[in-house]
């Protein structure tokens, strides 16, 4: 048996505009994907997935793509989450060299899906790490998030980026342009999220952004705006010293480039009244900054706060169904027992 979690994330800033090749600068928190994998000699594939939201539901299925589950979550939200695994077990056949390997895979997770904070990049890093360490052939980790990346891009139609995949794989918070993925290194962020609950559906929130591009050079000017954040975001990360509490001036800083990251995303339509009632709960409490972080439509909120008030108050706000601390994970996929 061998069992791998890996991390999901939120974005300081940059998501969409990662798309066209501009930098974003995603953050690994806290709240892990866990997949145990067993081989098996008869080649077929038996899934079992416990806690893939919040609120928690378990999926069995095997062998055959038909069969799935009758469970109370929207079927686009189960089909990836399905769809997923599958890329992960082909991904690790791949690299093993072993297309007929068959596995049981157990997968438990902490992190909702499509909620913007990386749920099906953490189960398939995780997937991948743990699949080929059950073969024998383990990979280093640039590899791993080549063929975690690979994964995604084939599930979601072309339309990924390395950057959830990276920031799953390495751990702590990462700047990813175009094919460029490197880590920063960087203080320990007082991240507090919020979540409405729902869901957004990705492939339509990306398609929207790319029909405002393709028509209006001001939705294009916009895309180049947020990546100008991120430049400015870096800068700012990268002259803190990693090793000491972050100061009120750079906290400050970062806030208020991601209160304007969210105001350029909420203009390209990928904001939601939810997640809009709880950035401005959140600022109203006394955070530093707040936006929405993945691709919107619904999900979550990060803000920066290092007190208790943005918690506090987002436990009060009528769209929040949840909000909670997150601590940087700073060791990425990680081996839990073999």
């Amino acid at each position: 048996m061998t069992v791998v979690s890996a991390p999901g994330k939120v974005y300081l800033f940059g998501e969409h505009a990662v798309v066209y090749g501009e930098p974003a600068v995603p953050c690994a928190i806290e709240k892990r994907a866990t997949v145990t994998v067993e081989p098996r000699d008869d080649g077929h594939v038996r899934v079992e997935a416990n806690d893939l939201t919040l609120n928690g539901f378990a999926v069995e299925y095997a062998d055959s793509p038909n069969d799935r589950p009758d469970v109370d979550v929207p079927k686009r939200l189960l089909d990836a989450a399905t769809g997923y695994v599958d890329a992960a077990v082909e991904q690790a056949r791949e690299a093993a060299d072993a297309p007929d390997a068959g596995f049981d895979i157990s997968v438990d997770s902490e992190i909702p899906l499509g909620a913007g904070l990386g749920s099906s990049a953490a189960v398939v890093v995780a997937g991948i790490d743990a699949a080929t360490r059950a073969l024998g052939e383990p990979l280093d980790r640039r590899e791993l998030a080549d063929r975690a990346y690979q994964a995604e891009y084939d599930v979601q139609d072309g339309q990924a980026s390395r950057a959830d995949t990276f920031c799953s794989t390495m751990g702590g918070a990462v700047r990813v342009e175009g094919d460029d993925c490197t880590r920063l290194a960087t203080p320990e962020l007082p991240f507090v999220v919020g979540f409405d609950g729902g869901a957004g559906d990705t492939g339509q929130l990306v398609a929207g952004v790319r029909s405002l591009r393709d028509r209006y050079d001001f939705a294009a000017d916009t895309v180049e705006a947020i990546g100008d954040i991120v430049r400015q975001g870096e800068s700012l990360l990268t002259d803190a010293d990693p090793d000491s509490d972050p100061s009120a001036e750079l906290i400050g800083e970062l806030g208020e480039l991601m209160d304007i990251n969210h105001g350029l995303l909420s203009a390209l339509g990928v904001s939601s009244r939810s997640l809009d009632t709880m950035v401005w709960a959140a600022r109203e409490a006394g955070a530093d900054g707040a936006k929405l972080t993945g691709a919107g439509g619904g999900g979550c909120i990060v803000a920066l706060d290092a007190t208790t008030e943005t918690e506090t108050s987002l436990q009060y706000t009528p769209d929040c169904e949840q909000s909670f601390r997150a601590e940087l994970a700073t060791d990425g996929v990680r081996l839990e027992e073999e």
